[in-house]
């Protein structure tokens, strides 16, 4: 069966953030609440699901490992799945003091709705000036974005498969076909040669 996995939809509209909206988004999480901020720079870091976000325990920021490590809840297993993401020391650190983090603890970081959730990341993405009325000005947009970060710095497609919690290469490999800036980026590095 043929992969129909894409990063525009049958408008021919992008469904991921650019390079740029990416940062602003970043920026703009600076400025949120504490909780708030973690979130959004959780999603950033990881590129995971807003459902698998608040599924986080403090048991499962390995701060001496550097990584989250994140619950896959779309696997259709009886045993659960884990996928470790590293993420910068300094963010761990903003985890553990704004979360009171003690390892040995399974609460939740964050108690919220996916609902109420959504509806702070878009306040985030619309003080980042990010269109939230287009296919791309959500949450799976970031996530995609993650995934074409992380190809366009060369992190190896299996490694990125890893860290997105894809069953299948081929859902991963729509990251490969980088487009825009990303995809100029990428043809750009010929034109030197």
């Amino acid at each position: 069966m043929k992969n129909t996995y894409s990063l525009y939809n049958a408008q021919g509209k992008r469904l991921y953030l650019t390079l740029d909206e990416r940062k602003a988004f970043f920026e703009a999480s600076k400025h949120r609440p504490d909780k708030v901020r973690t979130l959004c720079q959780l999603l950033y870091y990881t590129g995971c699901r807003v459902s698998e976000a608040l599924n986080l325990t403090a048991d499962r920021v390995d701060m001496a490992g550097g990584e989250i490590v994140i619950q896959s809840l779309k696997k259709r297993s009886t045993t659960p799945h884990y996928r470790p993401i590293p993420v910068p020391m300094a963010f761990l650190e903003e985890l553990a003091i704004v979360h009171g983090l003690k390892s040995d603890t399974d609460h939740k970081l964050w108690s919220w709705s996916r609902s109420h959730t959504w509806r702070l990341i878009k306040a985030t993405m619309d003080q980042a000036n990010i269109n939230t009325q287009m296919p791309y000005g959500t949450c799976k947009g970031l996530r995609h974005s993650f995934g074409i970060h992380a190809v366009t710095h060369n992190v190896p497609l299996n490694i990125v498969q890893s860290m997105l919690g894809h069953a299948n290469m081929s859902t991963t490999a729509i990251y490969v076909d980088a487009v825009g800036d990303e995809r100029r980026e990428l043809v750009s590095r010929m034109w030197s040669q």
